[in-house]
């Protein structure tokens, strides 16, 4: 179930609680990928408030919001980036983007397989996804008073299962959204505080929301001419190491070799 563009819109934007979720999210994010100069950054779902530290240093930055969500002109002021698609078939070439991430994409979905599959096309080689989902065992994930009570919360072990199915590589793990997901004023200002102590205490289990980086995992194409099998070897010299003695020629009957 996607929600409505306009009502995350209006969570991340224009309330408190979306503001502090916002700023928590993409510190996280920015910590990961310090440095995405000269590369291609894409985010799927609403991820466009994670993409704003990205503008001024990446090459190119993407907004990709599915259909059944809505799209909406992102950054305001400045050249539009979002692009409406489809979920499961993205304008992208294979291979063009060297970091992806994911808010409000995975767990919406109606066909994650196919929606996995979609990024593992455009990842590029050493490329890194970043799937930001609501946390199971969290508050965040029990309340549909924000976002990340709808569409389907995750375990770390589910969500490192499902992505290991699709040939992607858990590299780290890391919660975000300690503080309860509440409106009052004392628990806004305190978020900060709780976000700090929430990650000394555990890096999955608190968190309204986990964030998992991975790769895709590339075979190496076997190479022609490095080996040949052959299941039924020749024959025909078989024996001739050890020939016995007297043998070797024929005698006639005159006595003559």
């Amino acid at each position: 179930m996607h929600l409505d563009v306009q009502d995350l819109k209006k969570f991340y934007y224009r309330t408190g609680l979306g503001r502090v979720a916002q700023r928590a999210i993409r510190d996280q994010v920015r910590d990961l990928w310090r440095d995405t100069k000269g590369q291609t950054v894409v985010g799927f779902g609403f991820a466009a408030p994670l993409l704003r530290p990205f503008l001024g240093e990446a090459r190119r930055v993407i907004a990709l919001m599915p259909g059944p969500q809505g799209v909406m002109h992102w950054p305001v002021g400045q050249d539009n980036v979002s692009v409406l698609c489809e979920e499961t078939l993205w304008p992208l070439q294979p291979g063009q983007v060297d970091r992806l991430v994911l808010l409000h994409g995975l767990e919406t979905c109606e066909n994650p397989s196919a929606l996995l599959d979609e990024i593992w096309r455009v990842l590029g080689p050493g490329g890194r996804v970043l799937f930001i989902v609501p946390n199971r065992a969290g508050l965040w994930s029990r309340r549909d008073a924000t976002p990340f009570g709808y569409g389907r919360p995750y375990s770390l072990t589910q969500l490192e299962a499902q992505l290991k199915r699709h040939n992607f590589t858990p590299e780290t793990h890391r919660a975000v959204l300690y503080s309860p997901p509440s409106h009052k004023r004392f628990w806004m200002k305190s978020a900060p505080m709780l976000e700090a102590f929430g990650r000394r205490i555990s890096s999955h289990y608190a968190g309204g929301v986990l964030m998992v980086e991975a790769t895709k995992q590339v075979y190496a194409p076997r190479k022609k001419g490095l080996k040949v099998d052959v299941r039924a070897p020749l024959r025909a010299l078989e024996g001739a190491g050890a020939p016995v003695a007297g043998r070797i020629g024929r005698t006639d009957s005159s006595g003559n070799g």
